[in-house]
């Protein structure tokens, strides 16, 4: 092989290994654009998530409140009860 042969060897070595990184690069940038919509999905479900669970504890803690007035409004009949029945024998 002569000079001139060596270097369009050498040359086209350095062509595939560039279109290679190139290939590679393009190939590595996809998949991480995806992974990261992926993630921003699965953070958006979570999100959606913690709003509705914070929504039903919200109404839990409504109902926790109505029934605490509802056993107090109980107890005081309950002693009002206690006292007639005292009086009365």
């Amino acid at each position: 092989m002569n000079e001139h042969e060596w270097q369009e060897v050498i040359g086209t070595i350095g062509m595939f290994t560039l279109l290679i990184a190139v290939v590679v690069t393009v190939i590595w940038q996809t998949a991480a654009g995806r992974r990261a919509k992926a993630q921003l999905a699965g953070e958006s479900e979570y999100k959606k998530l913690a709003e509705a669970a914070a929504t039903r504890q919200q109404r839990i803690e409504e109902q926790l409140t109505e029934i605490g007035s509802q056993v107090s409004d109980l107890r005081s009949r309950t002693d009002t009860i206690e006292r007639v029945l005292k009086d009365v024998e």
